[in-house]
């Protein structure tokens, strides 16, 4: 996510005149309102252990946390905060690691630049290799990813629960990881030399900076005996999915004259104009952030901060033949989704034309989708799927109801920015997985709403309705999503703090409920003064709005960020209407400032960012802030990894990680016993004269040569062989 080289997503560019979450706040005083609703009531609780309710959210730290109605207990006990180490400059942590609880251990898999196909040479340490070798390498800077068991798509077909799992009772020793890589640390990608404002920038350096942006896909095994996992380097599944890859765009905005950019041929000199892009066709995906997967067994990998590959700094663009009418619209659009004027640290529009947004505007249109991938297929071409929309998307949590509808849930990750559902039109076929491949490109996209009495609607985002007309700059449906957020602000969704992943809780031990969290990681504009809102007209920059506080996001200048959660009415995904309430807001539980204090039924943490449960009904939460242990992170430390029990908010702090770094991705084997977590960014204080200043992770961890920081995955497993988190 945010290391020091990544937009930050804290400026505002959403200026709707759309009343905030905390406009609705103010009306009802739900701050601290519980969400024990039905299956989970009082009765529920009271009968676990025979205490009270605030007696059970008292149990002694140490003690297990037992089983309840949607929940089977968490069992280990919290361990310390990495905090920084004393009158360190610059600020360091206490220590280098990735640290977990007794009875666990944390292993580095793979990190940055490990060879993952059969042509990849070995990764140099001094990091002088090329874009053809970084092609067939893992990527930089590790985010979302999902396992994918061998020996096949079978597994996938035994969707029992709301959250498609598929675990049979049965131990998996291989799989398919697919793994995002959001984005690159260019001081330290290219060497002793590195790139920064004072360094040259060559088509060389840039095609190596895109080559180890998108995804990994590879092939990981357990060894026959123990915990010990590694990765296949000559697996036949072994594939890269770069910033050039090749991608078929497809549903309502595919063909569109907004798609139909420049066409180039990409070259490793050069990217060379040959004429007009069909409007079917991407090349590349870029900042892949948080991911989703599907039920049918295919990876869905989100493109998010795709603005800072560009650069336009006119106040207008090159008209684009048939569209010189429209040319003001364009430009308008660029500003909404925040592409900046002058070049950012990566430096590609100086060198590459493909990113010139002046010049080449209609680019920027083929980025900000769900983007799927095959991982069974290695001969596949990726999709962009257009009917989820395009903004930056966090992450695509799925979930399948009792009629089979299937519901893709969306956060924006920019402040003042909204969470959308995608409803397919048509349901999904259990029995036959093949004719699922196209069901991403139809149905409804929706945007919510947040009202200030705890209910909420799904406003559905369809041409011609609710003001998405030609008279106010929606031809047709492709351009209400291509303009996916000018859409939510003329319907008048409601602007959150930064919503990024999603997360559905599994129906088991009797919870029947459509429970979807969405973690909103902080928004320092919120509550600031003079307020201002999102103009309905579009025109709106990005991160350019200051909202009052309102019921769904109730702090001002939200330092340290909140989950909020909603049931679907009639346990239906296509409804329009559901139930809401805030889960946990985080902070220091030791500071008296009441925008400070944070979760009152554990650890203390900053900005929730990675979501994720489990099967057994375990909500894991990883965070993403500086990770310096500075300034109102002096209590709380590293960035970390909790669980949280659903039912009584309790949470307990799981695992903690290196200086500057951020925690996320995460994911598991179907039979819970092995986990696969991110490190991204590790020591990025960093440069390329000393990569080194900040963190040596993860040689620091028995990893690798120590010539520089670099993001990895880890696999955690249990000691005695049992399932995480027990």
């Amino acid at each position: 996510m945010k290391g020091r080289f990544h937009p930050k997503n804290d400026r505002s560019l959403n200026q709707s005149g759309n009343e905030s979450i905390r406009d609705v706040i103010d009306r009802m005083g739900m701050k601290r309102r519980r969400f024990i609703m039905t299956t989970v009531g009082t009765s529920a609780l009271t009968a676990i252990g025979k205490v009270s309710i605030g007696g059970f959210l008292q149990t002694v730290e140490a003690a297990p946390i037992p089983s309840s109605v949607g929940f089977q207990g968490i069992g280990f006990e919290s361990i310390k905060p990495n905090l920084r180490k004393p009158n360190s400059e610059p600020p360091v942590l206490e220590k280098d690691l990735v640290s977990v609880p007794n009875g666990y251990t944390a292993k580095v898999l793979i990190a940055w630049g490990d060879p993952i196909t059969p042509k990849a040479p070995i990764w140099a340490p001094d990091a002088t290799q090329d874009a053809a070798a970084q092609e067939q390498q893992y990527g930089m800077h590790s985010d979302g990813m999902h396992f994918f068991p061998l020996p096949g798509r079978q597994f996938l077909n035994r969707v029992n629960r709301i959250d498609g799992s598929y675990y049979t009772g049965q131990t998996y020793n291989s799989g398919i990881l697919c793994v995002n890589h959001e984005y690159t640390q260019e001081s330290i990608l290219h060497g002793s030399e590195g790139l920064s404002a004072t360094t040259n920038v060559t088509i060389a350096k840039v095609r190596k900076s895109q080559a180890a942006h998108g995804v990994s896909v590879f092939e990981v095994s357990k060894a026959r005996f123990g915990n010990d996992w590694t990765f296949e380097p000559k697996s036949q599944y072994g594939r890269r999915i770069t910033g050039n890859t090749e991608i078929r765009v497809s549903g309502p905005a595919a063909g569109d004259a907004l798609l139909k950019s420049k066409k180039f041929n990409i070259t490793p000199t050069g990217s060379i104009e040959i004429g007009v892009n069909d409007g079917y066709t991407a090349y590349g995906t870029l900042n892949n952030c948080a991911n989703g997967y599907t039920p049918w067994g295919t990876y869905l990998t989100c493109e998010e901060n795709f603005n800072g590959y560009f650069a336009n700094p006119n106040t207008d663009v090159v008209p684009t033949p048939g569209l010189e009418d429209r040319t003001a619209d364009i430009r308008n659009t660029q500003r909404r989704y925040g592409i900046p004027a002058a070049s950012t640290t990566y430096r590609w529009p100086e060198v590459d034309p493909r990113f010139n947004a002046y010049t080449n505007p209609l680019e920027t249109h083929l980025f900000g989708w769900v983007v799927e991938i095959d991982p069974y297929d290695p001969d596949s071409k990726p999709v962009k799927r257009t009917a989820l929309g395009r903004f930056k998307h966090e992450s695509a949590q799925y979930v399948v109801d009792d009629n089979n509808r299937v519901a893709i849930y969306m956060g924006d990750d920019e402040v003042n920015e909204y969470i959308y559902k995608f409803v397919a039109s048509r349901p999904f076929d259990s029995r036959r997985i093949g004719a699922n491949r196209d069901l991403l490109d139809n149905g409804i996209l929706y945007v919510a709403k947040f009202n200030a009495d705890g209910t909420g609607e799904w406003i559905p985002l369809i041409h011609g309705q609710r003001g998405l007309t030609a008279a106010n700059g929606f031809r047709n449906q492709a351009e209400v999503l291509v303009k996916t957020r000018q859409a939510g602000d003329r319907v008048g969704a409601t602007m959150m703090d930064r919503p990024e992943w999603t997360a559905a809780r599994p129906r088991i031990n009797g919870f029947q409920e459509i429970e979807v969290y969405c973690t909103l990681t902080n928004n320092s504009r919120r509550g600031t003064t003079p307020a201002s809102s999102n103009s309905p007209d579009g025109t709106t920059a990005a991160s350019g709005s200051r909202p009052p506080v309102d019921a769904a996001n109730p702090r001002p200048s939200n330092l340290y960020g909140h989950i909020i959660r909603w049931r679907e009415d009639g346990r239906r995904v296509d409804t329009n209407t559901f139930k809401w309430d805030i889960f946990l807001e985080a902070g220091d539980s030791t500071r008296t400032e009441s925008n400070f204090q944070g979760n009152i039924n554990g650890d203390d943490m900053s900005s929730p960012d990675g979501l994720w449960f489990d099967d057994f009904g375990r909500l894991w939460i990883q965070t993403d802030h500086a990770g310096n242990g500075t300034g109102n992170l002096v209590n709380i430390g590293s960035n970390t990894m909790l669980a949280a029990d659903p039912n009584t908010k309790e949470v307990r702090l799981f695992l903690t990680s290196p200086t500057d770094c951020e925690v996320t991705g995460i994911t598991s084997t179907p039979d819970g016993k092995t986990f696969f977590i991110n490190i991204q960014h590790p020591g990025d204080s960093g440069d390329a004269a000393n990569p080194r200043l900040t963190s040596n992770w993860p040689a620091s961890q028995g990893y690798g040569p120590s010539n520089r920081p670099r993001a990895a995955t880890v696999v955690i497993t249990k000691n005695d062989g049992g399932i995480v988190g027990t």
